[in-house]
């Protein structure tokens, strides 16, 4: 028969380990380990980031102890370290400091100015460096003293003559230009109006050289073809000029007989002739057809024609030879005043 178990002598037999002795070597090895983490710029706990006491880290010697370092390895006499700038010195051009110094001091700046000069040290002893030491070296280039106006009673100089044409605020674009873009404004939008005539000009600017056609000549005294593009207000400036009409037809009700209107033909002058150059562009380019897409499409299409205008390809030279053929015609009705 075999024995009986006692389950109380079974439990002592089998031994149990806390857990706290499991713990124990992982902790010990987290301590072991090397530290994972960066530590910020300013942390103590590694040393790799302290370059106080690297060599490169250390200030540069000021120019009187270099002096002084060098006159001890030559075995010259360099400055003397152990004596600042006098104070005497420091006060020499301030007259304001001068009133608030002893009177031995003041003894003797009268003494050192009545004397005659005995030189000067070679060195500064001035063992801080200043704030503008960088500007003394030469480092900026700083003017120290303004330029004094010719003029008497000016503070600054006087303008140079003849003055700019575009040094006022209000005229400093080309008069072509800014006619053009009032002229394309609608509803006081002048930004816009802005932004399109930078389109057309950019476009005449990176347009192919243009072919002149021999029966449609533009104005005498122009440039080659090969310069337009190149300046791209002097291709807008003969683009408007070339087809603008040197007059208008003015209908006089009645002044024929009978009710019958009679057309008599009025000079334009520069900037008449210009804006009825520029209206009769615009009506053009509103019935082209769009090519391109955009807020720009418009720009491009007045662009478009301008140049077709240079080359000969727009009608707008059939309707200004058409006003100058009938103004010609209408010349016998133009009455003169009559001289006393």
């Amino acid at each position: 028969m075999p024995p009986r178990l006692n389950i109380s002598t079974l439990a002592r037999s089998i031994s149990l380990q806390p857990k706290p002795q499991l713990q124990w070597p992982a902790r010990i090895a987290l301590q072991s380990s090397p530290w994972q983490c960066r530590p910020y710029s300013d942390s103590k706990i590694s040393g790799a980031n302290d370059r106080s006491k690297k060599i490169d880290a250390q200030p540069a010697d000021h120019i009187s102890q270099e002096a002084a370092k060098t006159a001890e390895i030559m075995g010259e006499e360099g400055p003397d370290m152990s004596r600042g700038t006098p104070v005497e010195e420091i006060v020499k051009g301030d007259k304001a400091a001068q009133e608030k110094l002893p009177k031995v001091m003041k003894d003797k700046l009268k003494a050192n100015a009545n004397a005659a000069p005995k030189g000067s040290r070679s060195y500064s002893t001035m063992t801080t460096q200043s704030g503008t030491s960088g500007l003394d070296m030469g480092l900026v280039h700083v003017h120290s003293a303004s330029k004094v106006p010719l003029a008497p009673g000016l503070k600054f100089e006087m303008p140079s003559l003849p003055l700019p044409k575009d040094g006022h605020v209000k005229h400093r674009y080309d008069p072509v230009v800014e006619q053009v873009t009032n002229l394309l404004m609608r509803h006081g939008e002048k930004s816009v109006a802005q932004t399109n005539v930078a389109l057309i000009l950019q476009h005449l600017r990176t347009s192919p050289i243009p072919t002149i056609d021999p029966a449609k000549p533009l104005l005498p005294g122009a440039p080659p073809p090969s310069h337009l593009p190149l300046n791209p207000i002097l291709y807008l400036t003969l683009a408007i000029d070339s087809v603008a009409p040197l007059m208008r037809i003015r209908s006089q009700k009645g002044a024929a007989g009978g009710g019958v209107a009679l057309q008599i033909p009025v000079p334009l002058g520069q900037r008449q002739r210009r804006r009825v150059a520029v209206q009769w562009i615009l009506a053009a380019a509103s019935k082209r057809r769009n090519v391109g897409s955009g807020k720009g499409s418009f720009a491009q299409r007045i662009a478009q024609e301008m140049i077709a205008v240079v080359e000969g390809r727009s009608a707008i030279w059939e309707r200004r030879n058409a006003v100058h053929k009938l103004g010609v015609a209408a010349r016998a009705n133009i009455v003169l005043p009559r001289k006393r």
